[in-house]
């Protein structure tokens, strides 16, 4: 039985720009670490081989450091192999970056930087590194390259397939791509392994995409998988067994509000458990309608728990704010200016001939009015 991880877009390096510094530095000192949990990922299943499959670097001048450090850490992991293959972010043409990993890599590191068939004992890999970022052609029509009769034959790619939609809501926005889903049957390959989608997917039988091993964003349901493969021969049926490497859960709820309901009770119900949330990015989204006290219960809910999170955001811009007269005599039973005020953001909330944008500034506007007012002495 001849095994191995299959894994790619770790991605290292990547800045994470839209964070801050804090949660910047724990998801770059994640990726970092999914290199020894795919070596562990990777001894577990029974495999000494990972082979990644592109974008192990975000960046074709990635710094100094986050270069040395990775082959450092691929070395530490000495009774692995570890298979390194240009993408689309560390594409051949970043030549000074694989010059660079030429010379300092440690002995377990392969790297694939031709279309020419490597000898992994046991089997015999066809890598199709991309030679730029945008190739604009299907590179993996090299992979019928002939190799010994008998031997098992992996392929290696990176890039989108031609019908990410077929593949269903998993990979509805999927890349519009070059490489044809049915290479492994037109190239008499095993097993293909691709790289480029972040989530993890099943295109046929022996060719899927890995996923990134560390979650990157809220888009894939997956977060932080590898591949565990296994092949009993040449022109056998692959096993492929879906491992989990992310150490940083990214998730998205979303929740609908209706007049009367616990909004707080809704909320804690979509929380993951209290061990998870420093090691978790959540994003609420939430719609519906909400009246006042509702909305400021909701409010006050999500920013009491909030320190629990590496991370949590929240958009209410979806919730129609209902309320009721009494609501209104609560800010100035007089009619003053504060009614004035709280009946003119009321209508333009609740006026059709508005944008919906304009409706949703009017309503946040009246929820900021309302918490104004409770909060007087």
């Amino acid at each position: 039985m001849f095994r191995f991880l299959h894994s790619s877009d770790l991605h290292l390096g990547k800045p994470f720009g839209r964070h801050d510094e804090d949660v910047r530095g724990r998801l770059r000192q994640a990726r970092h670490g999914a290199i020894a949990r795919l070596a562990q990922a990777a001894r577990a299943s029974g495999a000494d081989l990972v082979l990644l499959a592109g974008d192990t670097f975000d960046q074709e001048t990635p710094a100094p450091s986050i270069t040395r450090q990775a082959l450092n850490a691929m070395g530490q992991e000495a009774d692995i192999r570890w298979v390194l293959m240009p993408g689309n972010h560390d594409s051949i043409a970043a030549s000074e970056l694989w010059q660079t990993i030429t010379r300092d890599k440690p002995p377990n590191v392969i790297l694939a930087l031709t279309p020419e068939p490597i000898d992994l004992n046991g089997a015999h890999l066809l890598p199709a590194p991309c030679t730029t970022r945008n190739p604009g052609r299907d590179l993996t029509i090299d992979m019928a390259q002939a190799t010994p009769e008998g031997a098992i034959r992996l392929g290696l790619g990176h890039g989108g397939i031609h019908d990410f939609a077929s593949l269903g809501s998993v990979a509805a926005e999927g890349p519009s791509g070059t490489i044809t889903p049915d290479r492994a049957k037109l190239a008499g390959l095993d097993y293909l392994g691709l790289g480029d989608w972040h989530g993890q997917i099943k295109v046929t039988e022996n060719t899927w995409y890995s996923g990134t091993p560390e979650a990157d964003s809220f888009k894939h349901v997956s977060n932080g998988t590898a591949l565990a493969v296994a092949l009993a021969g040449a022109g056998q049926p692959p096993e492929v067994t879906p491992v989990k490497t992310g150490e940083i859960l990214w998730q998205r709820n979303r929740v609908e509000l209706t007049p009367q309901e616990d909004a707080a009770a809704l909320i804690q119900s979509v929380l993951p458990a209290l061990a998870e949330r420093r090691d978790t990015l959540l994003n609420v989204i939430v719609g519906g309608r909400a009246g006042v006290q509702q909305m400021q219960q909701l409010q006050r809910v999500i920013a009491a728990v909030t320190p629990d999170f590496l991370n949590l955001t929240s958009d209410l811009d979806e919730v129609k704010l209902a309320h009721e007269a009494a609501d209104l005599d609560a800010i100035d039973p007089s009619g003053g200016a504060l009614r004035q005020a709280a009946e003119a953001l009321s209508t333009q909330a609740q006026d059709g001939d508005l944008s919906a944008a304009d409706r949703r500034i009017a309503a946040t506007a009246l929820s900021q009015l309302f918490s104004f007012v409770a909060e007087q002495p």
